[in-house]
C-alpha cells in the first residue's frame, strides 16, 4: 500500500474502511483496461484506487487517485457500486472512468517506479484473481449487464442507505453474494432494479 503522510483514513458506521476506485477504459467500449502495479510488488497488478478523507467525495478521490497512480485523465462515468471486502473490512466506491489523456511520466511513475499496462477485460479478470480477487469482482460486476448500453454517463451522488454491497470472493472460483440494506431508496446505477441485481448476482 502507497503511505501517505498525514493521510486520514475515514470509516463507515459499520467499522468499514471507505474507499474509491476506478475502473479505467481506453474507449467506451469497454473492452480493454488499465491496470496498474501493486506498490512493492511490480509483478502484480491492480485497479487503481485509495481510502476516502475526512469530507471528500468518492468520486473526486477516484479520478485523483487514477491521475497519482496511474497517470491519466478522463471522463467519469456511471457509478458501478459499492464493494466488499470482509477480510480487511474496505468497503470500495467503484466507478467507470473513460480514459482522454495519458500522461508520458506521473507522480507514482517517478516516486515508486509504479507501472501501468492495458488488459483485455477478460485477461484483466484473470490477472487481478491471482492476487486482487476483490478487484477482479469489479469486472465481473460489469459484465453481469453494467455496460454502456445500460448505464449513462452522469455520476451519481453518493449512495444511500439502501446501497447493494457486493461481497468478494476470497479465492479465485468461489461465488460471490450481496446483501442489501432494508430501508427503500434509489434504484441500482445500471438501470436494474434490486430484485434483478440480486437476482443475477445469485445466479452466477
Amino acid at each position: 500500500m502507497k503511505f501517505k503522510p498525514y493521510q486520514t483514513r475515514t470509516y463507515d458506521s459499520e467499522g468499514f474502511k471507505k474507499r474509491a476506485a476506478c475502473l479505467c477504459f481506453r474507449s467506451e467500449q469497454e473492452d480493454e483496461v488499465l491496470l496498474v502495479s501493486r506498490s512493492g510488488y511490480p509483478d502484480q497488478w491492480i485497479v487503481p484506487g485509495e481510502g476516502m478523507e475526512p469530507e471528500e467525495e468518492p468520486g473526486g478521490i477516484a479520478v485523483r487517485e487514477v491521475y497519482e497512480e496511474a497517470g491519466i485523465k478522463g471522463k467519469l462515468g456511471r457509478f458501478l457500486g459499492i464493494f466488499e471486502n470482509q477480510d480487511r473490512k474496505h468497503r470500495t466506491y467503484v466507478y467507470v472512468l473513460t480514459v482522454t489523456e495519458i500522461l508520458e511520466a506521473w507522480e507514482d511513475s517517478v516516486n515508486i517506479g509504479r507501472k501501468r499496462e492495458w488488459f483485455k477485460v477478460g485477461d484483466a479478470i484473470k490477472v487481478l484473481q491471482c492476487h486482487k480477487p476483490v478487484h477482479a469482482e469489479y469486472l465481473e460486476k460489469l459484465k453481469l449487464g453494467c455496460s454502456p448500453a445500460n448505464g449513462n454517463s452522469t455520476v451519481p451522488s453518493l449512495p444511500g442507505s439502501n446501497t447493494l454491497f457486493v461481497t468478494a470472493a476470497q479465492t479465485s472460483g468461489l461465488q460471490s453474494s450481496v446483501r442489501q440494506r432494508e430501508l427503500e431508496g434509489p434504484l441500482p446505477p445500471c438501470g436494474i432494479s434490486w430484485a434483478e441485481a440480486l437476482l443475477s448476482l445469485a445466479n452466477i
